[in-house]
């Protein structure tokens, strides 16, 4: 019996103790702080905002630049339109300069197109080509938005020099009036260069702000809720695109249907015409009969010219236009990781286009083709002898009787 008690007796001293240790841990428990609880940081939305900070920061570095060949590809295409968009509109420059014959309205215009276009290859090609060499915008924030300012300042003056040159092909051509002679057409190029000045300054001086690189290779318009960057934004894109766009479309499409009533009118008056100038000009008696052959050429040829150049700017501008435009209004977009390329491939096609003009003006101008070879020592002559237009320019308002080998004036 003796054994049996003192076997009891450590088990229940056990007991007590255990219930003991238990209660002590338990108030323990109660008054540690709440800040090791894993579920503290997921309810409160006080210390939630501290772990999103490492994603943004690091989603430029996830999302900047292009592959290598295609790195390899851009470099290769800018460098070959910078250099010929520097060199065909510095000559185009020239010509207009050093010769006073060829200081017409319209290639002054046109000269002044080719500055823009030269400006732009000087002053902001060489930037976004770094830029996209490096994916990194290393020339400071003040410059990005000077380099945004000069982009849409060239880019505009472009623009208005395609609208003013459309504008005067119509009132020769639909309207019969030839309003713009040399001294206009400087004057409009001050006007114009001007406004286009007005329209892109505040960029300089950061209203509205711009997205600097390395989300594109240069200063770019980025996504942002407020009405005011909403509006200038489609003020520019009016001033700069859409208005010329429509404008030109119309005068082109008067000056096609002028064009094409004139050529219905001239077909089907042709044999009452043909007997009217041959009884002037005393060949009635002639057997042969003879056919209208009116040169019209020197009429529409200059029409043709700027009709391509139209071309060529909406095929080049138009997606860039509407790249602007999406991602100023769309926060999707502007995040997507193929952003980058996409503003790369929408920036230098703009580019394009200053590189395609002075090309356009060596095809189908015979006088710049002309002074450029004139211009060029002889063993830098490498560019194709094209066919000239050899028709004596006529009168528009005269009737030239041709038979049918020669004419007979």
């Amino acid at each position: 019996m003796v054994l049996s008690t003192t076997i009891s007796l450590p088990r229940t001293w056990d007991i007590n103790a255990s219930l003991c240790c238990l209660v002590t841990g338990l108030l323990n428990l109660s008054e540690r702080p709440p800040m090791e609880d894993p579920l503290a940081n997921v309810s409160l939305g006080s210390r939630s905002p501290p772990e999103p900070v490492t994603p943004t920061a690091e989603a430029p570095e996830i999302k900047q630049g292009v592959g290598l060949p295609l790195q390899i590809f851009f470099c290769f295409v800018m460098v070959v339109i910078l250099l010929v968009a520097l060199s065909g509109n510095i000559v185009v420059c020239l010509m207009v300069y050093q010769r006073s014959a060829m200081r017409s309205a319209i290639n002054i215009l046109l000269a002044s197109l080719a500055f823009a276009d030269m400006m732009l290859a000087i002053l902001n090609m060489p930037f976004a080509l770094v830029t996209v060499v490096t994916t990194d915008w290393i020339f400071g924030d003040v410059f990005c938005r000077v380099s945004a300012m000069l982009f849409w300042f060239f880019v505009m003056e472009g623009a208005a020099i395609l609208l003013i040159i459309s504008l005067d092909r119509f009132l020769i051509i639909v309207q019969k009036q030839d309003k713009l002679s040399p001294q206009r057409a400087k004057l409009l190029i001050v006007v114009t260069w001007g406004l286009s000045f007005i329209f892109s300054f505040p960029l300089a001086v950061g209203s509205p702000p711009l997205q600097i690189p390395p989300r594109a290779p240069q200063c770019i318009f980025g996504y942002n809720n407020e009405p005011g960057y909403h509006a200038y934004v489609l003020i520019l894109m009016l001033v700069f695109f859409f208005i010329p766009f429509m404008v030109m479309l119309y005068t082109f499409m008067g000056i096609l249907n002028t064009i094409r009533h004139n050529a219905i009118r001239i077909h089907s008056h042709t044999d009452s015409v043909c007997l009217s100038q041959a009884s002037k000009l005393g060949l009635l008696s002639l057997q042969r009969p003879f056919k209208m052959n009116i040169d019209m050429s020197f009429k529409t040829r200059a029409f043709t010219t700027i009709l391509i150049l139209f071309s060529v700017f909406t095929v080049c501008w138009a997606p860039f236009t509407a790249f602007s435009l999406v991602t100023t209004f769309s926060d999707r977009f502007y995040h997507k990781d193929s952003f980058f390329q996409i503003s790369t491939w929408a920036l230098w096609l703009c580019y394009l286009k200053s590189a395609l003009n002075p090309l356009i003006y060596y095809w189908r101008i015979k006088k710049f083709r002309d002074a450029c070879l004139d211009l060029m020592p002889k063993y830098f002559k490498f560019l194709p002898q094209l066919p000239g237009n050899t028709k004596r320019r006529i009168q528009p308002s005269a009737v030239y009787i041709c038979g049918e080998h020669r004419s007979v004036v």
